[in-house]
C-alpha cells in the first residue's frame, strides 16, 4: 500500500526566501510559488534527486498552518508526504487500522494536482502523514 516518500513539507513564514535557501546550497530545481486557497497555504518545491521539500506558508490569517508558524518562528517540518496507489483503498485500511483522518475523509486536490489526504499525527509517532494518489 505504502509508495515511496514524495515530500517533506517545512512550514515557514516565507517560502520563496527557504527555497532559495536549499537551492543555492544544494544547487536543486526550485518551484514557482503557488497559492493553495483550498489549503490555506503557499507552496514553492525544492526538487532533490530522489524526493522533493515542499515548503508551505500561511495563506492568510486563518491558514491552517499559521498557528504552526507563529509557534515555530524559524519554520519546522510539517508533515511527510507518502505516495500510494488507492487513495480510497488506502483511506480505509488505514481508518480500520485504527488511524484518524483528518477533515471529512473526502480527497482534495493537493499541490501536485493530485488527490490527498492527512492523518492525525497521534496515530503515527507524532508525525503528520498525508497520502497522495501516484
Amino acid at each position: 500500500m505504502l509508495g515511496r516518500l514524495n515530500h517533506v513539507a517545512i512550514a515557514v513564514k516565507d517560502a520563496e526566501k527557504a527555497a532559495r535557501i536549499y537551492g543555492g546550497a544544494f544547487g536543486a530545481e526550485i518551484s514557482g510559488a503557488v497559492p493553495l486557497p483550498e489549503h490555506g497555504v503557499i507552496t514553492v518545491f525544492v526538487t532533490l534527486p530522489n524526493t522533493k521539500i515542499e515548503f508551505i506558508q500561511p495563506l492568510g490569517e486563518a491558514s491552517p498552518i499559521a498557528k504552526f508558524v507563529e509557534r515555530n518562528a524559524d519554520g519546522g517540518i510539517h508533515h511527510i508526504c507518502y505516495e500510494v496507489s488507492d487513495i480510497i483503498a488506502s483511506r480505509d485500511k488505514l481508518i480500520a487500522e485504527g488511524a484518524r483522518v483528518l477533515g471529512d475523509g473526502v480527497p482534495k486536490i493537493g499541490a501536485h494536482g493530485k488527490p490527498v489526504l492527512f492523518f492525525h499525527p497521534k496515530d503515527f509517532s507524532g508525525a503528520l502523514v498525508e497520502i497522495e494518489q501516484a
